[in-house]
């Protein structure tokens, strides 16, 4: 089966979907002669945004296929119309979100270029963010072409974006979430230079800022006696409390160590993530994966993922993050990291997500719900 997706975060995912069919991203890396770290932050980080000539081309060499299997278009009209015609003779051709060049284009292209029999996917990586645009912008080009999609996959949002995509015409809306890649993010020793008794990292976004304040700043005011510890761009100019250590970007190298470090691990989500739910952040399944003890925002569909109190912990605002950490053992930091490293195991790596995909893809019909809980 031949697939085609359009968009620089399409590429991204045909070089890992490349990748992982015969080695890791550690090892691709350092086969290329980059820091064992250097494709995780291209695919995941997008760092670099395009992949260098001599990469490509190292990496073509590594896994043993041809050079023009790897392929990072220029951005400009032609090339977008020459990745169009990659798709005349795929079986699947998929439009990633967000492109942020030729959008309008490549969403009307890719349904005009395949044959007949041809899958075409709408796969939405902001799901808020789109619906939000299709909803407020009147000329919006994306709204009438969605009907014409065989499949509109989604990063999550459970039934609140299933319900608002088929409102505008879907024919069918499947959300496919964020997982784990376990030969990445695993449990590693202790690092003192993360030791902390709350860690949060993320970059300083506007719409996820508010909520920073009001569950990791909030939380450290209330117990000026405990650690915490703030990883992630952009923060050096923020107001906060004495006993927060910020220390900047966060290398992937150090995402274990610092998810390992903490006694318990804070994740936060954007307020349009908050306001649709079931769209748990990347960092939850890093950190579960790593074995540390997450605690949570509160937001609906948790449960799907984690089973709150024995494999998470959720809060509801800064006051219960604070209780939840002053209350927390390091006995019981441990049991909740074990017992989330084993739900992601059992259900929540990029394994299970690609055999719901592959399963749509032949059957027509999601594999059976890898985001049920697995009972030993």
């Amino acid at each position: 089966m031949k697939m085609v997706m359009d968009g620089a975060d399409a590429h991204r995912q045909s070089v890992l979907a490349l990748i992982r069919t015969k080695s890791t991203l550690k090892a691709a890396s350092i086969a290329c002669g980059r820091n064992h770290g250097y494709f995780h932050q291209y695919l995941f980080q997008s760092k670099p945004r395009f992949l260098p000539e001599d990469v490509r081309i190292k990496l073509a060499q590594y896994l043993g296929i041809a050079e023009n299997r790897l392929v990072v278009y220029p951005n400009d009209e032609s090339s977008a119309r020459k990745a169009l015609e990659q798709g005349a003779d795929a079986d699947v051709i998929v439009k990633a979100s967000g492109v942020g060049v030729f959008d309008s284009l490549l969403e009307a292209g890719v349904l005009e270029v395949g044959r007949p029999n041809a899958t075409v996917i709408f796969w939405d990586v902001d799901a808020p963010a789109t619906l939000a645009s299709m909803r407020d912008d009147p000329h919006d080009t994306l709204r009438p072409l969605i009907p014409r999609f065989d499949y509109v996959l989604t990063y999550g949002g459970g039934d609140p974006v299933i319900d608002a995509y088929k409102a505008i015409g879907a024919r069918d809306c499947i959300p496919i979430y964020n997982a784990l890649d376990p030969e990445t993010h695993h449990p590693v020793a202790p690092d003192k230079r993360f030791e902390a008794d709350l860690s949060f990292m993320a970059n300083r976004l506007p719409d996820r800022e508010a909520r920073v304040e009001q569950f990791f700043l909030d939380a450290a005011a209330r117990l000026p006696e405990r650690r915490f510890l703030l990883g992630g761009s952009g923060w050096g100019d923020k107001p906060m409390p004495g006993n927060v250590n910020y220390i900047g970007h966060v290398y992937t190298a150090d995402h274990n160590a610092v998810n390992r470090s903490a006694l318990a691990v804070l994740n936060v989500a954007r307020d349009s993530m908050a306001a649709v739910g079931f769209s748990p952040a990347t960092r939850v399944f890093e950190a579960a994966g790593a074995g540390a003890c997450v605690i949570t925002d509160a937001w609906e569909g948790v449960e799907r993922f984690l089973e709150p109190g024995t494999e998470i912990l959720v809060a509801k605002d800064g006051a219960e993050v604070a209780a939840l950490v002053d209350g927390l053992t390091p006995e019981r930091s441990r049991r909740i990291g074990v017992a989330a490293r084993r739900r992601m195991l059992d259900a929540h790596t990029y394994a299970h997500r690609a055999a719901e995909v592959e399963s749509l893809l032949l059957s027509g019909t999601p594999a059976p719900n890898a985001t049920a809980k697995v009972l030993a």
